[in-house]
C-alpha cells in the first residue's frame, strides 16, 4: 500500500483501486482523514489503471461519524463537502465497504459513493439529533431519496442504528458482504459494477421517492404530533423534520441543502447542542477515577444476590439477569417472594409483547433469578445487594448476618438512597467489601446507579462496581457519603424551597409547572402524588406538622387513591384540587404566612439556583469528582433535561456571576437557606469554572 497520509493509503489491485483509512478508535472524519480521503479519490481519478475504487476502513469499523472534537474550532484540512463532491462527481465507481457502524459523517460519506455493500453486523443511522444537532453535510437530501420519507424522519429525529439487512430491504445498501472478508466481497462487487455496466448512480438526482410525499404536508403534521411527547423541548428534531420537508418540497437538491446547512448553523452555534455535546464527554468521563489505578485487580463476578423482593429488589434482579448473571433473590416470607417474581415476569412478558424481546428470551432471564427465603443460600455469591426498607437497624443487621454467610472476597453492598455506608460497614468484619450501590427506581428501566465508597471500601469493590455497572448498561457515579448522597442531597435543597414557596402563595400546580416548562418530566408533587404521599408517613405519630400529613390523614394519598396534592379521575388525568388550597391556604395563615403572587422566573430561581449551590458544596466537600458527573447524575437519575446540560451545567450558561447574586439577594430576605456556597463565591471572585479548579 502507498500511504497518503497517517490513516489513509491507497493500493491497486487488478484494476481495483482500494481506499484505505485506519485512524483509531472510530475512524471519525478528522481534519486527516477528510485531507486522505480527499487525495486518495484524486489519486484513483489520475491513475488510468483504476477502474473502480473501493473505499473501506480498518480497525472495528467504518467512518462512525465527524471528529466532535473540532466542533467550534478553527476549519483546517479538506472540508467534507470537498471530500464528498470528489466521491460522487468521480468518473470511476466508487463503492463504500461498510462493516461495524456507519453513522453520521460517516453514513454521509457512504452516501456518496455509487454503491454500498455492507457485512450483516454493520449498522448504519444518521444520530445527530442525539448531540442536538442534524446532518450537515446533505444527509436529510440523499436520505429521504433512498428510504423514503416516512423512514427518512424516524431515523433523523430518533437517532436509529438501522441494522444492515434492514439497510438492504431499504435500498440503503446494495448487498450484504461476507463478514469473513469485506474487502473481497466488496471488490468482487465492484467488478461486477463494472462488468455490468451500471451507471454512477448519484443519490442526489434520484426524486422518485420524494414525490409520493409532494403535496401532502399530513405527512409531516402526523409524524410531528407523534413525536412531540418524546421530543419536549429538544430544537433537533424539529429542524431535522423541516430538512427533510425542505427535501420534498424544494425545487432543486441545493435548495434543500442551503436550508440544512443553515439549520445546522444554528443549532451548531445554540445552547441546546452545546449543551447536549457536553452531556456525551460527561457521560464518558464519568468512568474515569482519578484516585482508583486503570490497573487495579477487579473481583470476578458470577452470581449475585439480593436480599429484597419488592419493586427495586426485583428490578434490581432483571438488570443482572439480562446480562446473562444468575441471581438469588431472598425475601422473608413466600407470599412476598412469590409477588416479587411474579412482577419480574409481568415486566419481562409486557418487553416481549412490545418486541423487544423473544419469549424464549422471558423464560431464559426469569430462569436465571431463583428465589429463597434463607439468606444462607447467599454464601457462594460473588456480589450480595441489600434492597430493604430505609432503616439503618435493619441494615446493620442484615450486614452483620452477612458477615457470617458471605463467603471471602465477596462484595457486601447497599441500595440505600440516603444511610451512612460507614455506619453500616461497621456491623461487618470487612468493611473493605462494603459499598453503596444506589439504583434508581424503576432500578431495571432508570439507568443511573450511584456507587457509593465508604471510607474502607477497597479499590477492587469500587472498580468491580464501577466495571459491572457498566456491563448492566447503567452509568455509574462515584460518590462519597453524605446524607442524601448527591442526587438526594440536591433534589433535598429543591423540595424545601418547592414546600416553602407554596407557603407564601405559589400551588403546587404552579410549582410543577414551571419545572415541567424547564424540562423536567415532572415538577415535586406531582412526584410525590406518584410515588405516593404516605412513603415515610406514620399515621399513628402524625400531628398534622405539614401540608402533607394533613393530605395524608385526609387519606390524599398520592394517584393510589385518587387524590393528593391534585384529584384525578378514572384515567389518572390530575386536575388542581381546591381541597387542597384551602388546606394550603389554612396552614400557611396558621404560621403567619400571607399569600402574594409570584412569577414564573421566582419559582424557577427559587427551586434551581439552591439546587446548584448545594452542588458546589457537594464539590468543594469531594462527595463527587467532577461538575459532570453530578449532571450525570440528575440527567439520568431524576430527567434533568439533557439540553439543558446538568445543574452544573446550566449555572455556567446562566453565568455562576448571576447564580451568586441572585443567592445573596434571596439570603438577605429568606435567610441562611440561601448562603451561597464559599466555593462559589471564590470562582466568581477569580472569574473562574469548575473545569478550571479540576472539576
Amino acid at each position: 500500500m502507498a500511504p497518503i497520509n497517517d490513516v489513509t493509503d491507497f493500493s491497486v489491485e487488478n484494476g481495483i483501486g482500494i481506499l484505505s483509512l485506519d485512524s483509531p478508535p472510530v475512524n471519525a472524519l478528522s481534519s486527516a482523514v477528510r485531507t486522505g480521503l480527499l487525495e486518495g479519490i484524486q489519486a484513483a481519478e489520475a491513475d488510468a489503471s483504476v477502474r473502480a475504487v473501493v473505499l473501506i476502513c480498518r480497525g472495528r469499523t467504518f467512518i462512525a461519524g465527524a471528529d466532535i472534537t473540532e466542533f467550534g474550532g478553527a476549519a483546517k484540512g479538506a472540508s467534507l463537502s470537498a471530500v464528498q463532491d470528489a466521491i460522487e462527481n468521480s468518473s470511476k465507481p466508487v463503492v463504500a465497504a461498510i462493516h461495524g457502524t456507519a453513522l453520521g459523517g460517516g453514513l454521509e460519506v457512504a452516501l456518496c459513493c455509487h454503491y454500498r455493500v455492507a457485512v450483516p453486523s454493520a449498522r448504519c443511522g444518521l444520530p445527530e439529533v442525539n448531540l442536538g444537532l442534524l446532518p450537515g453535510a446533505g444527509g436529510t437530501q440523499r436520505l429521504p431519496r433512498i428510504v423514503g420519507v416516512e423512514k427518512a424522519l424516524e431515523m433523523v429525529t430518533g437517532g436509529q442504528h438501522v441494522p444492515a439487512p434492514t439497510c438492504l430491504e431499504l435500498g440503503l445498501v446494495d448487498e450484504l458482504a461476507s463478514e469473513d472478508d469485506l474487502q473481497a466481497s466488496a471488490i468482487a462487487f465492484a467488478e461486477g459494477v463494472l462488468a455490468e455496466g451500471r451507471p454512477l448512480r448519484k443519490v442526489r438526482e434520484s426524486d422518485d421517492k420524494l414525490e409520493a410525499s409532494r403535496g401532502k404536508p399530513e405527512i409531516f403534521e402526523k409524524f410531528r404530533a407523534g413525536i412531540a411527547r418524546r421530543t419536549r423541548g429538544f430544537l433537533a428534531p424539529e429542524y431535522n423534520v423541516r430538512c427533510i420537508e425542505a427535501a420534498v418540497n424544494s425545487e432543486s437538491f441545493e435548495a434543500g441543502l442551503a436550508v440544512e446547512q443553515d439549520l445546522f448553523r444554528k443549532l451548531l452555534t445554540g445552547p441546546q447542542s452545546l449543551a447536549q455535546r457536553h452531556v456525551f464527554f460527561a457521560e464518558r468521563q464519568i468512568w474515569k477515577l482519578p484516585d482508583v489505578p486503570r490497573e487495579t485487580p477487579t473481583i470476578e463476578v458470577q452470581k449475585v444476590g439480593i436480599i429484597g423482593a419488592g419493586t427495586m429488589g426485583g428490578g434490581i434482579a432483571m438488570n443482572f439477569a439480562n446480562v446473562g448473571l444468575p441471581v438469588t433473590l431472598v425475601e422473608t416470607s413466600q407470599e412476598a417472594l412469590d409477588r416479587g417474581l411474579g412482577v419480574i415476569r409481568a415486566n419481562y412478558e409486557r418487553t416481549a409483547s412490545r418486541g423487544r424481546i423473544t419469549a424464549e428470551d422471558v423464560e431464559a432471564r426469569t430462569g436465571l433469578i431463583t428465589g429463597t427465603l434463607a439468606m444462607e443460600d447467599l454464601g457462594d455469591v460473588d456480589l450480595v445487594i441489600e434492597a430493604v426498607f430505609e432503616s439503618m437497624p435493619l441494615k446493620k443487621e442484615i450486614f452483620a448476618r452477612l458477615d457470617g454467610i458471605a463467603k471471602p472476597g465477596a462484595i457486601l453492598a447497599s441500595n440505600t438512597s440516603a444511610l451512612d455506608i460507614n455506619e453500616i460497614a461497621q456491623s461487618t468484619e470487612r468493611p473493605e467489601a462494603v459499598i453503596g450501590l444506589h439504583f434508581f427506581s424503576p432500578a431495571n428501566v432508570m439507568k443511573l446507579v450511584e456507587v457509593v465508597r465508604g471510607e474502607a471500601t477497597s479499590d477492587a469493590v469500587i472498580a468491580t462496581s464501577m466495571g459491572l455497572s457498566k456491563r448492566i448498561g447503567k452509568n455509574a457515579a462515584l460518590v462519597g457519603v453524605c446524607p442524601g448522597f448527591v442526587g438526594n442531597r440536591i433534589l433535598a435543597a429543591r423540595q424545601a424551597q418547592a414546600n416553602r414557596l407554596v407557603m407564601e402563595g405559589a400551588m403546587p400546580w404552579d410549582v410543577d409547572r414551571v419545572l415541567f416548562d424547564f424540562g423536567l418530566p415532572m415538577g415535586p408533587f406531582a412526584m410525590s402524588d406518584l410515588a405516593g404521599l404516605d412513603i415515610g408517613w406514620n399515621k399513628a405519630e402524625s400531628r398534622g406538622e405539614t401540608v402533607r400529613d394533613v393530605l395524608c390523614e385526609m387519606d390524599r394519598r398520592g394517584q393510589k387513591t385518587s387524590a393528593g396534592y391534585y384529584d384525578y379521575d378514572a384515567h389518572r388525568k390530575a386536575s388542581p384540587s381546591p381541597v387542597v388550597e384551602k388546606v394550603i391556604r389554612e396552614f400557611a395563615a396558621r404560621g403567619g404566612n400571607s399569600a402574594r403572587a409570584m412569577s414564573d422566573e421566582e419559582i424557577l430561581e427559587r427551586c434551581v439556583y439552591p439546587m446548584i449551590n448545594e452542588g458546589v458544596k457537594i464539590l468543594d466537600e469531594g462527595m463527587a469528582i467532577r461538575a459532570s458527573d453530578v449532571d450525570v447524575i440528575w440527567i439520568s437519575g431524576y430527567g434533568w433535561p439533557v439540553y439543558r446540560g446538568g445543574p452544573m451545567f446550566y449555572a455556567e450558561q446562566v453565568g455562576l456571576e448571576r447564580v451568586l447574586a441572585r443567592l445573596q439577594e434571596l439570603q438577605k430576605e429568606y435567610g441562611d437557606a440561601f448562603a451561597p456556597a464559599p466555593l462559589l463565591e471564590k470562582m466568581v471572585a477569580e472569574g473562574s469554572s469548575f473545569r478550571d479548579l479540576g472539576f
